[in-house]
């Protein structure tokens, strides 16, 4: 699957964005399809470190998946990668970046399911996804910091 890209401008400012992305608890209150979070810290490593497992449900599917999720505060951005799960891969990255009156929201992720039955239908879907994902981002950052 080639990568994905997305790019927003918000009027909201750099680490307001950054503080929603990096809320991942709450992400099953507004994330499409995100039926939970269990988030644990990495108490191993360096810095903001978490492991994530997501719990998501399409229809009469449902699928779980752990990422290791790298916060920086400075840099304004989030890494996350999958350590398990129905991916061979799956890499993602936030960077927020001041731009005019608010933020440029960058998003980018890379993935690839392990099973070719799966992955044949699940691939496309799973893309489609991203921009729903990012629009709902968008819309609680609205509900948060506009109300």
């Amino acid at each position: 699957m080639p990568k994905l890209q997305f790019d927003r401008h918000v009027a909201h400012p750099p680490k307001a964005m950054f503080a929603l992305v990096s809320d991942l608890e709450a992400y099953p209150r507004f994330i499409p399809n995100c039926k939970s979070m269990v988030v644990k810290k990495d108490s191993g490593a360096p810095g903001d470190v978490r492991f994530a497992r997501m719990t998501l449900s399409f229809g009469p599917i449902t699928q779980g998946y752990t990422s290791r999720v790298t916060l920086d505060p400075v840099a304004l951005t989030i890494d996350a990668k999958a350590t398990d799960g129905p991916f061979q891969y799956l890499i993602s990255q936030w960077r927020f970046e001041p731009e005019a009156s608010g933020t440029k929201v960058h998003f980018e992720v890379d993935f690839k399911i392990s099973n070719p039955l799966v992955a044949a239908v699940a691939e496309p879907a799973f893309a489609a996804k991203q921009r729903e994902i990012m629009d709902a981002f968008i819309a609680e950052a609205d509900r948060r910091y506009l109300d």
